[in-house]
């Protein structure tokens, strides 16, 4: 079986730090980026199985970050985390496509499921 690529992108190192430790101990191959910026400068925007990233970051937005992967025509599931729960930037986020939207802090096991449901084909949480 494949091994799922999963991109976490959050300017805080110890979320980064966090999200690598709780997805490889679930069996998913991680790569962290500090910024959306950094991603997109990156040679993996394309081998992703799933984007997990921060709302709002120093620079380009984890909604303008979406926007542009889509603008590719890339299609990869977004799954969007926040410490500032505004639900006009989750309307935002669902509408721009988001297959998940999670307020910070939740359990780790949120995040496995809503990762699981997404690389099923499914809408996360």
């Amino acid at each position: 079986m494949e091994v799922q690529v999963i991109s976490v992108i959050d300017d805080d190192p110890s979320v980064r730090a966090a999200a690598d430790n709780l997805l490889s101990s679930h069996g998913y191959e991680v790569r962290t980026f500090a910024s959306a910026e950094a991603f997109l400068q990156s040679a993996h925007t394309d081998d992703s199985s799933c984007i997990v990233t921060d709302v709002q970051m120093p620079g380009m937005s984890g909604l303008d970050l979406l926007v542009a992967v889509r603008g590719y025509g890339n299609q990869t599931p977004f799954i969007f985390i926040t410490a500032f729960a505004d639900p006009s930037v989750q309307i935002r986020a669902q509408k721009a496509g988001a297959a998940g939207f999670l307020e910070k802090p939740f359990p780790s096991s949120v995040l496995i499921k809503c990762i699981e449901a997404v690389l099923r084909g499914k809408q996360g949480i």
